[in-house]
C-alpha cells in the first residue's frame, strides 16, 4: 500500500503474478504540441516499480537515436517525464522494437538492471508475441521459419527463426501471430518477405504499388510479453490490445 496515494511503487516483495490486458496510465510529453506527427501520440505506462517500466509505445517514434541523432525519442520523453514526477533512476531500453512498430517495450530504471534484463534475452528467456498482417492467404495454420541474416555491425552471418500461427485470413490479407525465437533486426519483415507474403504497409522489403492494400506504416503490433522480474524472479505477463489503426483495418 502507498500511503500518500501516490504513483504505484510496490516493493521487491509485494511483486504479484501479473496479467495486464491494457495501458493503466497515460503520458504526454508537455513539448507534445510542438512535436511533428507522429510524435504527438501518447505512450502508455502499463506498469511501473522501482525498478522497471512496461511502455505502450506508438508507432513512428524511435526507440533510441539512429547515427543521424534524432532528438524526441522515447526514451528521452521518458526520462522527461520521470524528471518532472522527481524519480532519480534513468530508464534505459532493454530492447528495441521499429519506429513503425507499435506496442510492449521493457525500460529498466538503472543501468544494472538493465544488464539483468538483456541478459534474459540473449538466453531467451523472454517471450514476445506480436501480431502482424501480410499480405495474401498464408495457407499453412502454423509454421517455424528459419533463414541467415547478415549482420553489418557484427560482420557475421546470424540465425533467424521466426515462429507463427495464423489468427484469421481476410479476402485480401492475413491475419497471424508472430513469435521471434531469435531477435534479428527487422526479422519479422524478412521472414514474411521471403515466403511471400510481405507485411501490409512494408515500404523497405516491397513495394507498395505491387499490392492492392494500402497502411500508412507497417501492421506490425508488440502484443505480448513474458518473462521473469529482474529483482524478484516472479514470471510476469503483459497482454495489449490491437491499436486503433490496426483495429480499423481489420472492419
Amino acid at each position: 500500500m502507498n500511503p500518500n496515494n501516490q504513483i504505484f511503487r510496490p516493493k521487491v516483495r509485494d511483486l504479484p503474478e501479473i496479467d495486464i490486458e491494457r495501458p493503466s496510465l497515460i503520458c504526454t510529453p508537455k513539448s507534445a504540441d510542438s512535436l511533428p506527427g507522429a510524435y504527438k501520440n501518447r505512450y502508455g505506462i502499463v506498469y511501473e516499480d522501482e525498478h522497471i517500466l512496461i511502455i505502450n509505445k506508438p508507432s513512428g517514434i524511435l526507440v533510441v537515436p539512429t547515427p543521424k541523432g534524432e532528438t524526441n525519442t522515447l526514451t528521452d520523453l521518458l526520462n522527461q517525464e520521470l524528471d518532472r514526477r522527481g524519480v532519480l533512476a534513468n530508464a534505459y531500453p532493454c530492447h528495441r522494437i521499429d519506429r513503425e512498430t507499435s506496442g510492449l517495450i521493457i525500460y529498466a530504471k538503472g543501468k544494472a538492471v538493465q544488464q539483468i534484463m538483456m541478459e534474459q534475452f540473449k538466453a531467451h528467456l523472454v517471450k514476445k508475441t506480436y501480431i502482424a498482417f501480410v499480405h495474401g492467404i498464408v495457407r499453412k495454420n502454423s509454421d517455424t521459419l528459419q533463414g541467415n541474416v547478415y549482420s553489418e555491425k557484427k560482420r557475421k552471418t546470424e540465425l533467424m527463426i521466426t515462429k507463427y500461427r495464423v489468427i484469421e485470413r481476410k479476402k485480401y490479407f492475413t491475419i497471424v501471430e508472430v513469435q521471434p525465437v531469435t531477435g534479428r533486426t527487422n526479422q519479422i519483415r524478412i521472414h514474411f518477405k521471403s515466403i511471400g507474403h510481405s507485411l501490409v504497409g512494408e515500404s523497405v522489403y516491397a513495394f507498395r504499388k505491387d499490392f492492392k492494400l494500402r497502411f500508412k506504416r507497417v501492421a506490425l503490433h508488440a502484443k505480448a510479453l513474458e518473462f521473469s522480474h529482474p529483482i524478484s524472479g516472479k514470471r510476469m505477463n503483459f497482454n495489449l490490445p490491437l491499436p486503433e489503426d490496426m483495429r480499423k483495418f481489420t472492419k
